[in-house]
Protein backbone atom coordinates (compact mmCIF):
# COMPACT_ATOMS: atom_id res chain seq x y z
CA UNK A 1 0.00 0.00 0.00
CA UNK A 2 1.39 3.64 -0.84
CA UNK A 3 2.08 6.09 1.87
CA UNK A 4 -0.53 8.77 1.36
CA UNK A 5 0.74 11.97 -0.36
CA UNK A 6 1.56 14.18 2.37
CA UNK A 7 0.22 18.45 1.13
CA UNK A 8 1.38 21.19 3.06
CA UNK A 9 -0.73 24.09 1.82
CA UNK A 10 0.46 27.98 2.46
CA UNK A 11 -1.80 29.82 2.93
CA UNK A 12 -2.18 34.42 3.21
CA UNK A 13 -5.26 33.92 4.79
CA UNK A 14 -7.08 35.49 1.45
CA UNK A 15 -10.44 33.61 1.00
CA UNK A 16 -9.73 33.31 -3.04
CA UNK A 17 -6.30 31.83 -2.50
CA UNK A 18 -6.84 29.66 0.13
CA UNK A 19 -10.16 28.60 -1.82
CA UNK A 20 -7.99 27.93 -4.90
CA UNK A 21 -4.90 25.55 -3.08
CA UNK A 22 -7.94 23.91 -1.20
CA UNK A 23 -9.78 23.23 -4.13
CA UNK A 24 -6.72 21.43 -5.54
CA UNK A 25 -6.15 19.71 -2.61
CA UNK A 26 -9.45 18.07 -2.45
CA UNK A 27 -9.03 17.21 -5.72
CA UNK A 28 -5.89 15.47 -5.23
CA UNK A 29 -7.36 13.06 -1.96
CA UNK A 30 -10.64 12.55 -4.34
CA UNK A 31 -7.66 10.25 -6.20
CA UNK A 32 -5.43 9.37 -3.89
CA UNK A 33 -5.05 9.39 -0.17
CA UNK A 34 -3.31 12.42 0.87
CA UNK A 35 -2.70 14.49 3.95
CA UNK A 36 -3.29 17.73 3.57
CA UNK A 37 -2.05 20.77 6.28
CA UNK A 38 -1.96 24.35 5.96
CA UNK A 39 0.42 26.88 6.73
CA UNK A 40 -0.03 30.78 7.43
CA UNK A 41 2.53 32.15 5.02
CA UNK A 42 5.60 34.16 6.59
CA UNK A 43 6.16 37.90 6.20
CA UNK A 44 8.34 38.48 3.38
CA UNK A 45 11.39 39.38 5.59
CA UNK A 46 10.80 36.69 7.91
CA UNK A 47 10.00 34.09 4.73
CA UNK A 48 13.39 35.07 3.10
CA UNK A 49 15.72 34.33 6.49
CA UNK A 50 13.65 30.97 6.45
CA UNK A 51 14.92 30.13 3.43
CA UNK A 52 18.57 31.96 4.06
CA UNK A 53 18.65 29.44 7.60
CA UNK A 54 17.04 26.24 5.94
CA UNK A 55 13.72 26.68 9.03
CA UNK A 56 10.39 26.71 8.61
CA UNK A 57 7.30 25.98 10.57
CA UNK A 58 6.04 22.76 9.99
CA UNK A 59 8.98 21.05 11.84
CA UNK A 60 7.12 18.89 13.88
CA UNK A 61 4.89 18.11 10.80
CA UNK A 62 6.00 15.01 8.10
CA UNK A 63 8.07 15.94 5.18
CA UNK A 64 5.98 17.39 1.99
CA UNK A 65 5.27 15.71 -0.94
CA UNK A 66 3.70 19.08 -2.59
CA UNK A 67 3.84 22.44 -1.28
CA UNK A 68 0.99 24.54 -2.70
CA UNK A 69 0.34 28.11 -2.88
CA UNK A 70 -1.52 30.50 -4.42
CA UNK A 71 -0.99 34.55 -3.81
CA UNK A 72 2.30 36.23 -4.50
CA UNK A 73 2.78 36.47 -0.48
CA UNK A 74 3.27 32.86 -0.25
CA UNK A 75 6.29 32.33 -2.73
CA UNK A 76 9.17 32.68 -0.96
CA UNK A 77 7.57 30.69 1.93
CA UNK A 78 6.91 27.70 -0.43
CA UNK A 79 10.53 28.27 -1.57
CA UNK A 80 12.25 28.24 2.01
CA UNK A 81 9.91 24.93 3.47
CA UNK A 82 10.75 22.86 0.15
CA UNK A 83 14.30 23.77 1.07
CA UNK A 84 14.03 22.97 4.96
CA UNK A 85 11.93 19.82 4.12
CA UNK A 86 11.79 18.54 0.65
CA UNK A 87 8.78 18.27 -1.94
CA UNK A 88 8.04 19.81 -5.17
CA UNK A 89 6.63 23.90 -4.53
CA UNK A 90 3.32 24.42 -6.49
CA UNK A 91 1.92 27.71 -7.71
CA UNK A 92 -1.44 28.67 -8.76
CA UNK A 93 -0.96 31.43 -10.39
CA UNK A 94 1.68 33.54 -12.53
CA UNK A 95 4.64 34.02 -9.82
CA UNK A 96 6.49 37.26 -9.04
CA UNK A 97 9.50 35.64 -8.93
CA UNK A 98 11.23 33.78 -11.65
CA UNK A 99 9.08 30.71 -12.92
CA UNK A 100 12.14 28.15 -13.20
CA UNK A 101 12.38 28.34 -9.24
CA UNK A 102 9.05 26.56 -8.76
CA UNK A 103 8.50 22.67 -9.76
CA UNK A 104 5.21 23.25 -11.18
CA UNK A 105 2.93 26.19 -12.11
CA UNK A 106 -0.66 26.23 -12.81
CA UNK A 107 -1.16 29.23 -14.61
CA UNK A 108 -5.10 30.65 -15.46
CA UNK A 109 -5.06 31.12 -19.16
CA UNK A 110 -5.84 35.02 -18.65
CA UNK A 111 -2.13 35.35 -17.70
CA UNK A 112 -0.90 34.73 -20.45
CA UNK A 113 1.72 31.93 -20.03
CA UNK A 114 2.36 29.34 -22.42
CA UNK A 115 2.03 25.41 -21.14
CA UNK A 116 5.05 23.83 -21.18
CA UNK A 117 6.21 20.85 -19.17
CA UNK A 118 6.16 22.51 -15.40
CA UNK A 119 3.35 24.43 -16.67
CA UNK A 120 -0.48 23.95 -16.85
CA UNK A 121 -2.70 26.48 -18.57
CA UNK A 122 -5.81 26.28 -17.04
CA UNK A 123 -9.65 28.31 -17.87
CA UNK A 124 -9.54 30.55 -14.86
CA UNK A 125 -8.73 30.13 -11.28
CA UNK A 126 -9.04 26.66 -9.12
CA UNK A 127 -11.81 26.26 -6.78
CA UNK A 128 -13.96 23.70 -4.57
CA UNK A 129 -16.82 23.56 -6.28
CA UNK A 130 -18.06 20.08 -7.30
CA UNK A 131 -20.76 19.40 -9.71
CA UNK A 132 -24.29 19.00 -8.85
CA UNK A 133 -25.99 15.94 -9.37
CA UNK A 134 -29.75 17.21 -9.42
CA UNK A 135 -30.52 21.31 -9.98
CA UNK A 136 -33.77 22.82 -9.78
CA UNK A 137 -34.04 24.94 -13.22
CA UNK A 138 -36.91 26.71 -11.60
CA UNK A 139 -34.21 28.39 -8.88
CA UNK A 140 -31.79 31.04 -10.20
CA UNK A 141 -28.79 33.11 -8.52
CA UNK A 142 -27.64 36.54 -9.39
CA UNK A 143 -24.07 36.93 -8.05
CA UNK A 144 -23.22 41.30 -7.43
CA UNK A 145 -19.78 42.12 -7.42
CA UNK A 146 -18.83 45.76 -7.13
CA UNK A 147 -16.44 48.01 -8.07
CA UNK A 148 -12.87 46.93 -9.72
CA UNK A 149 -9.98 47.53 -12.57
CA UNK A 150 -11.66 45.28 -15.06
CA UNK A 151 -15.09 46.81 -15.90
CA UNK A 152 -16.59 50.11 -15.04
CA UNK A 153 -19.59 50.06 -12.39
CA UNK A 154 -22.65 51.15 -13.24
CA UNK A 155 -25.63 50.37 -10.53
CA UNK A 156 -28.28 52.07 -12.80
CA UNK A 157 -27.75 49.68 -15.85
CA UNK A 158 -27.81 46.72 -13.56
CA UNK A 159 -30.82 47.31 -11.64
CA UNK A 160 -32.28 47.80 -15.30
CA UNK A 161 -30.93 44.31 -16.16
CA UNK A 162 -32.45 42.73 -12.94
CA UNK A 163 -35.58 43.91 -13.57
CA UNK A 164 -35.67 42.95 -17.10
CA UNK A 165 -34.37 38.86 -16.11
CA UNK A 166 -37.41 38.98 -13.06
CA UNK A 167 -39.99 40.34 -15.64
CA UNK A 168 -39.12 37.71 -18.57
CA UNK A 169 -38.41 34.55 -15.57
CA UNK A 170 -42.24 34.02 -14.19
CA UNK A 171 -40.86 30.54 -13.14
CA UNK A 172 -38.08 31.29 -11.47
CA UNK A 173 -37.41 32.00 -7.41
CA UNK A 174 -34.14 34.41 -7.66
CA UNK A 175 -31.89 34.86 -4.61
CA UNK A 176 -29.75 37.25 -4.94
CA UNK A 177 -26.51 38.24 -2.92
CA UNK A 178 -23.81 41.15 -2.99
CA UNK A 179 -19.77 40.71 -2.28
CA UNK A 180 -17.67 43.84 -0.11
CA UNK A 181 -17.27 45.35 -3.08
CA UNK A 182 -20.75 45.86 -3.69
CA UNK A 183 -21.70 50.03 -3.28
CA UNK A 184 -24.06 50.11 0.15
CA UNK A 185 -26.36 51.64 -1.54
CA UNK A 186 -27.30 49.03 -4.25
CA UNK A 187 -29.64 46.66 -2.17
CA UNK A 188 -32.07 50.00 -1.26
CA UNK A 189 -32.61 49.87 -5.01
CA UNK A 190 -33.25 47.09 -6.01
CA UNK A 191 -37.14 45.82 -6.92
CA UNK A 192 -39.39 44.57 -4.32
CA UNK A 193 -40.23 41.28 -6.14
CA UNK A 194 -42.18 38.06 -4.83
CA UNK A 195 -39.83 35.91 -7.04
CA UNK A 196 -36.37 37.98 -5.53
CA UNK A 197 -34.81 36.84 -2.16
CA UNK A 198 -31.53 39.34 -1.15
CA UNK A 199 -28.83 37.74 0.75
CA UNK A 200 -26.19 40.42 1.64
CA UNK A 201 -22.57 38.74 1.89
CA UNK A 202 -22.69 39.71 5.59
CA UNK A 203 -25.15 37.41 6.12
CA UNK A 204 -23.70 34.19 4.42
CA UNK A 205 -21.75 31.32 5.84
CA UNK A 206 -18.54 30.52 4.12
CA UNK A 207 -20.79 27.11 2.80
CA UNK A 208 -23.56 29.16 1.89
CA UNK A 209 -22.37 29.93 -2.00
CA UNK A 210 -21.32 26.03 -2.95
CA UNK A 211 -24.80 25.54 -1.27
CA UNK A 212 -26.70 27.71 -3.51
CA UNK A 213 -24.17 26.94 -6.78
CA UNK A 214 -25.59 23.00 -5.69
CA UNK A 215 -29.18 24.20 -6.20
CA UNK A 216 -29.19 26.57 -9.20
CA UNK A 217 -30.44 25.99 -12.32
CA UNK A 218 -29.10 29.33 -13.62
CA UNK A 219 -26.49 31.50 -12.26
CA UNK A 220 -26.21 34.94 -13.65
CA UNK A 221 -22.91 37.03 -12.53
CA UNK A 222 -21.87 40.58 -12.51
CA UNK A 223 -18.42 40.21 -15.05
CA UNK A 224 -15.70 41.74 -12.46
CA UNK A 225 -16.71 38.71 -9.90
CA UNK A 226 -14.67 36.31 -12.75
CA UNK A 227 -13.98 33.38 -10.18
CA UNK A 228 -17.82 33.17 -9.28
CA UNK A 229 -18.01 32.47 -13.37
CA UNK A 230 -15.81 30.01 -12.91
CA UNK A 231 -17.70 28.80 -9.41
CA UNK A 232 -20.91 28.60 -11.30
CA UNK A 233 -19.34 27.15 -14.76
CA UNK A 234 -17.94 24.17 -12.34
CA UNK A 235 -21.18 23.62 -10.78
CA UNK A 236 -23.33 22.89 -13.89
CA UNK A 237 -24.98 26.08 -14.43
CA UNK A 238 -26.21 28.01 -17.20
CA UNK A 239 -24.24 30.81 -16.82
CA UNK A 240 -25.24 34.16 -18.02
CA UNK A 241 -23.18 37.75 -17.60
CA UNK A 242 -24.61 40.67 -17.12
CA UNK A 243 -23.17 43.50 -19.36
CA UNK A 244 -20.94 46.48 -17.48
CA UNK A 245 -18.76 48.74 -19.66
CA UNK A 246 -15.12 47.20 -19.98
CA UNK A 247 -11.73 47.96 -19.50
CA UNK A 248 -10.23 47.07 -23.34
CA UNK A 249 -6.61 46.32 -21.23
CA UNK A 250 -7.95 43.87 -18.46
CA UNK A 251 -6.93 40.50 -18.46
CA UNK A 252 -10.24 39.62 -16.90
CA UNK A 253 -12.23 41.14 -19.47
CA UNK A 254 -10.32 39.16 -21.99
CA UNK A 255 -11.10 35.94 -20.46
CA UNK A 256 -14.79 36.82 -20.40
CA UNK A 257 -14.94 37.44 -23.84
CA UNK A 258 -12.93 34.30 -24.21
CA UNK A 259 -16.14 32.36 -22.66
CA UNK A 260 -18.71 34.45 -24.54
CA UNK A 261 -17.07 33.34 -28.20
CA UNK A 262 -16.77 29.93 -26.79
CA UNK A 263 -20.49 29.90 -25.65
CA UNK A 264 -19.49 28.41 -22.03
CA UNK A 265 -21.71 32.12 -20.72
CA UNK A 266 -24.36 34.08 -22.31
CA UNK A 267 -23.91 37.91 -22.19
CA UNK A 268 -26.83 39.94 -21.16
CA UNK A 269 -27.53 41.75 -24.35
CA UNK A 270 -27.22 38.12 -26.11
CA UNK A 271 -29.97 36.53 -23.66
CA UNK A 272 -32.44 39.31 -24.60
CA UNK A 273 -31.75 38.85 -28.33
CA UNK A 274 -32.63 35.19 -28.25
CA UNK A 275 -34.23 34.68 -25.02
CA UNK A 276 -31.95 31.73 -23.80
CA UNK A 277 -28.86 31.05 -21.96
CA UNK A 278 -26.31 28.69 -23.67
CA UNK A 279 -26.41 25.05 -21.59
CA UNK A 280 -23.59 24.44 -19.53
CA UNK A 281 -23.70 20.57 -21.16
CA UNK A 282 -19.48 20.36 -19.83
CA UNK A 283 -19.34 21.74 -16.56
CA UNK A 284 -15.42 22.40 -15.95
CA UNK A 285 -13.49 20.24 -13.45
CA UNK A 286 -10.14 22.08 -13.73
CA UNK A 287 -9.36 21.28 -9.74
CA UNK A 288 -9.49 17.23 -11.17
CA UNK A 289 -7.80 17.94 -14.32
CA UNK A 290 -4.76 19.85 -12.35
CA UNK A 291 -4.67 16.64 -9.63
CA UNK A 292 -4.34 13.85 -12.67
CA UNK A 293 -1.48 16.15 -13.88
CA UNK A 294 0.31 16.89 -11.11
CA UNK A 295 0.20 13.15 -9.78
CA UNK A 296 1.43 12.01 -13.47
CA UNK A 297 4.49 14.60 -13.41
CA UNK A 298 5.13 13.41 -9.82
CA UNK A 299 5.08 9.60 -11.42
CA UNK A 300 7.62 10.94 -14.36
CA UNK A 301 9.76 12.55 -11.24
CA UNK A 302 10.25 10.28 -8.53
Amino acid sequence: MHAPLVVWVISDGKPGHVNQSQGLAEALARVTPTIIHALPALPAWRAALALLLKRVPGSSLPRPDLIVGAGHATHLTVLAARRARGGRAVVLMKPSLPRHWFDLCIVPQHDGIAADAQTLVTAGALNRIRPAATRDPHHGLLLIGGASKHFEWDSDALQVQIKSILARTPNTQWTLTTSRRTPADFVAQLPHHSDLSIVPHTATSPDWLPGQLARSGTVWVTPDSASMVFEALTAGADVGVFDLPVNPRSRVAWAIAHLADAQRITRFANWCAHGKLHPNTHPLAEADRCASWILTWLKSNI
